[in-house]
């Protein structure tokens, strides 16, 4: 299966989008920007429906309970649309207007739907430490270090993390990218194609990576904290345009809740990682590899100028690298409430 983004056929054309995007950004970043004096107020909609998938804070929140509880006290319904199983299908759904946020997901999709004219915009930013996104193959495969791709097949998600790791680790090997096959695959659908052998390694995220560590018997080729020196991708929050600017309050209530979650997250790891393992259903092996990790959750606005400035560096690196399909300027598709 790959994963394509397409205008919705009701949604303005690509031209009209890519021409009123600074227009509408500018008008939003300065009509929204803060919650000051002066800053746009009010909402439309007592409801909030959120994306979730069984990983990342997002998922924290729903299975803690205390964001919806947080919410409540403002008026505010939450809805839980899921589960996803990565951040592109939940892009195509706030597209589509059948969510109201993204789950918290890989900004390269996100910046790729974004070029394909899709009226998304980011509300926020979250890092995750250590990062966790690695190459793997299974024991025994004669795969033992990024050489040992040429020749061999690799699944990714196209135009995603897993598809930018593969290329940064070719490139820091001097490796041309031809002499490996990019197998283009939702994680559903990868996790088996490794463990039958369809494909040889595999690129991905965790929990994803760990569960098929353990389960398959593979071991890491190239693991993004230890072998990339910088981040090319970040966990991000996006919504459509019009629901920002109808709703800056609804939005601030959301990032106030979140970070409540992070913050906990951060401090409560075993706990968290519990309350995950919970209903994602993998072992206590994984489980425990993830409390070894300690986990650290840390939200970005939309204004921090360090974070956007690497934020921009890593949309150029993708682009040339052809990771995207064309520049993007990040900071015309930002709000901030």
């Amino acid at each position: 299966m790959t994963t394509s983004f397409r205008s919705p056929s009701s949604g303005p054309s690509r031209r009209r989008f890519l021409e009123t995007s600074l227009l509408g950004a500018g008008a939003l970043a300065g009509g929204l920007a803060g919650h000051s004096a002066g800053a746009a107020t009010g909402r439309t909609t007592d409801t909030l429906r959120l994306t979730w998938g069984y990983t990342g804070l997002t998922f924290i929140a729903k299975e803690r309970g205390e964001l919806v509880k947080t919410l409540a006290k403002d008026g505010i319904k939450v809805e839980w649309v899921g589960p996803f199983p990565n951040h592109a299908p939940t892009l195509q759904a706030v597209t589509g207007g059948t969510a109201d946020f993204s789950f918290g997901g890989s900004t390269t999709p996100a910046l790729a739907a974004i070029s394909a004219g899709s009226p998304l915009v980011f509300t926020q930013f979250l890092i995750y430490s250590p990062r966790t996104t690695a190459i793997i193959a299974k024991d025994g495969s004669g795969i033992d270090k990024v050489e040992d791709l040429v020749g061999k097949s690799v699944a990714v998600n196209r135009s995603g993390l897993g598809e930018f790791l593969v290329v940064a680790a070719l490139e820091k090997h001097g490796i041309d990218r031809s002499k490996v096959k990019f197998v283009y695959l939702n994680p559903p659908d990868a996790a088996p194609a490794l463990a039958s052998g369809k494909v040889d390694a595999w690129s991905m995220w965790s929990p994803g990576v760990d569960i098929a560590r353990f389960d398959y018997n593979a071991h890491d080729i190239f693991l993004e904290e230890r072998d990339l020196p910088f981040q090319i991708d970040f966990t991000s929050y996006l919504t459509r345009r019009d629901f920002v600017a109808k709703n800056p309050d609804l939005v601030r209530a959301f990032h106030a809740a979140l970070k409540n979650d992070a913050d906990w997250a951060s401090a409560n790891t075993e706990e968290a990682e519990r309350l995950t393992q919970a209903k994602a259903g993998y072992s206590d092996r994984v489980r425990d590899h993830f409390i070894g990790l300690r986990k650290q959750y840390k939200l970005y606005a939309t204004d921090d100028q360090a974070f956007l400035s690497e934020f921009q560096k890593a949309a150029e690196w993708l682009v040339t690298r052809k990771v995207l399909p064309e520049p993007v300027t990040v900071t015309d598709h930002l709000v901030r409430v």
